[in-house]
Parts: C-alpha cells; sequence; structure tokens
C-alpha cells in the first residue's frame, strides 16, 4: 500500500550517508596504557626510543596520526603504545609527546627565520673546543653559551687538546660568565668530565675535528663512532651525521650532536638573553623600546650601565653580557 506523499515526512525518507556526513570528534583516546621513552634516535620517518623503565630495550616507533606533524627530536621525553617489546620487526606508535624542559635551537644563519631544534630536554651542554687544530673559535663559543641561556641548559666549557696548547688564555676569557670547565688531553681519560656527566643528559656542540667523537668513544666504549681526520685547512670532517642519545656506564645520556660549521640565532630577541642575567634583567626593562642593550654608541641610553654604575655587577660582567649579544648578529663590540 502506498502512503499519500502528503503524509510524509523526513523520517520516511532513508539516505545513505556519505563519507563527509559523520560527525568529527576532537576526543582522541587517553591512551592510559602507554609507556614512558625518551627518543634516542630518528630515522627517516622513525623513532627509536629508549623504555624508563627499561632503558637497555631499545623500540622503535612511527608517530601516530593524530600528532599530525608534530616535530620529534632526540631527548625528546614520549608516550608509546602497540608493540614495545623491542624485537627485530615490531613497530610502536608514538602518541603523545611530554612538553619540553629545554630546548637547544639554532638557524641555519642569522638570516634564516627557519628555527631548528637540534635536541631536547638535555639538562646541560658541553660546547668541545679544541685547543689547537683546529684553534678555538670564541664567536662560535658565545653563540653555543646564548643558545644555552636561552634555552634552558646548563652550559659547560670542554676544551680539548691540552697537550697540543694551553687553555689559560681561553679560560681567561670566559671568567667573568662562570661557566664551568674541564680539560681534557687526546690520550688521557678525564675523571671531571665522567663526574659532570653522571646521571645527566648531555648534549655535546662542536665544530668538526675538535675531537668531539673521540670523546664520546671514550666515554662510551659501544659507541663505535667513527673519528674524522682534521684536514690541512683546519676543517674538520663530519663524522657525526645525525644526533644519536648513549647511555653512560656510570648513568646518565650524552647526545652526540652533527660537527656544524654554524650556529645561528635568528630567534633569539635580546630581551630573551638578558633575562638570563638575573642582575641585568630588571634594569632592562627601563631601557628604551627597541634597545639592543650593546651600549654606546647604539644604544646610548641602555639602562645596564646604571647596574654597574651603582655597583650591583662588575663592568666585566657586562661587557661579557654584551659580547653574547653581539654574537647574535654575528658583529663585535
Amino acid at each position: 500500500m502506498h502512503r499519500d506523499w502528503r503524509t510524509l515526512d523526513e523520517s520516511d525518507v532513508r539516505v545513505r550517508p556519505g563519507k563527509g556526513s559523520r560527525p568529527r570528534s576532537k576526543r582522541r583516546p587517553a591512551h592510559a596504557d602507554a609507556v614512558s621513552a625518551m627518543v634516542v634516535a630518528v630515522d627517516r620517518g622513525r623513532w627509536r626510543c629508549a623504555l624508563d623503565d627499561d632503558p637497555e630495550r631499545i623500540v622503535t616507533a612511527m608517530r601516530a596520526r593524530e600528532l599530525g606533524r608534530t616535530p620529534i627530536v632526540v631527548g625528546d621525553r614520549v608516550k608509546l603504545v602497540g608493540d614495545v617489546s623491542g624485537t627485530p620487526d615490531t613497530l610502536a606508535r608514538i602518541v603523545r609527546v611530554l612538553e619540553r624542559e629545554s630546548v637547544l635551537r639554532r638557524t641555519a644563519d642569522d638570516t634564516d627565520p627557519y628555527e631548528r631544534v637540534v635536541v631536547a630536554n638535555a639538562e646541560q651542554l658541553l660546547i668541545v673546543t679544541s685547543l689547537a687544530d683546529p684553534p678555538p673559535r670564541t664567536g662560535f663559543i658565545d653563540r653555543c653559551l646564548v643558545a644555552c641561556y636561552t634555552g634552558g641548559l646548563d652550559p659547560v666549557l670542554c676544551l680539548t687538546k691540552a697537550d697540543l696548547a694551553s687553555p689559560d688564555e681561553l679560560l681567561a676569557y670566559y671568567a667573568d660568565l662562570d661557566v664551568p670547565a674541564v680539560v681534557t688531553r687526546y690520550d688521557e681519560d678525564s675523571p671531571r668530565l665522567r663526574e659532570i656527566l653522571r646521571g645527566r643528559v648531555s648534549a655535546l656542540v662542536g665544530h668538526s675535528g675538535v675531537g668531539k667523537s673521540t670523546l664520546v668513544n671514550r666515554l662510551v666504549p659501544d659507541a663505535d663512532l667513527a673519528t674524522g681526520e682534521v684536514s690541512a685547512i683546519g676543517k674538520g670532517r663530519h663524522t657525526s651525521v645525525a644526533a644519536v642519545a648513549l647511555p653512560l656506564p656510570e648513568g646518565g645520556w650524552v647526545i652526540d650532536t652533527p660537527g656544524v660549521r654554524s650556529f645561528g640565532l635568528a630567534h633569539v630577541t635580546p630581551d630573551e638573553l638578558v633575562a638570563a642575567f638575573p642582575q641585568f634583567a630588571e634594569a632592562a626593562e627601563e631601557c628604551p623600546p627597541n634597545c639592543g642593550h650593546l651600549g654606546a654608541p647604539e644604544d646610548p641610553d641602555c639602562a645596564l650601565d646604571d647596574v654597574v654604575a651603582s655597583g650591583e655587577a662588575s663592568s666585566a660582567r657586562l661587557e661579557s653580557l654584551r659580547r653574547l649579544l653581539a654574537s647574535r648578529t654575528g658583529t663585535e663590540v
């Protein structure tokens, strides 16, 4: 029997739902069973992760679809679901990236707007510098210090090849910044360096040829990292091609980063750097707009000079800060 069309309503119409008719929900799975891990290596869309409760078990994981293009780097703390056995040919999923406590960032140069995260959650940064062959580059060290102060890492100067040159001049140059330093020789172990690294997550950065991979091989005998020869013109060959975290026998991690030729700081503002120096941070708020805090003649009304005049900080300390500020743009003061 056919019903009169005048008595029909929408409940009598059956429409096959299309692909886009299903209501979307912003709710995401809770993943209550997810396990905690740290990313120790990244390779072509796969992340190698060490489990918190079993660091020797390394799990290969992919990024879950719900994370989209969320960047994940070595040192990131993540949550994993799926097969976390770590056996060959198994794959887990990264479903969450925890908030970072520190970030080591750099740009390719001082005009590059693209900011690169090198390492996440490192507690300290070892700035590895050779005292000779190749000679030390204070500009590079200064830029690494800026990255530490603005990224939440504790800086440590690691001076290598002390068998070739004295460290005294370089140590004096950074004395007013109160940066811890450790001096090593090519043919000797360094108990003090091991003590500095013990139980902490430490990243290593330096130019190629400064002995960074040699240090890592000595600290982690199983690292099996290649050490490169320094070329005749003083520029080392790159021996580390990607950041990798390695467990220390005495506890803690070292993150070896690729040798770099430049350390751009286009992402760092003068105020961000000054904020890392408590004795100057409050005075900087009294500076004129757009003050670069470099002092005369560039910034003749900079309030940081008043801090020195009042005796709250030394002139050497301010000169060191201004040297770091100038290093952001590749200039000198």
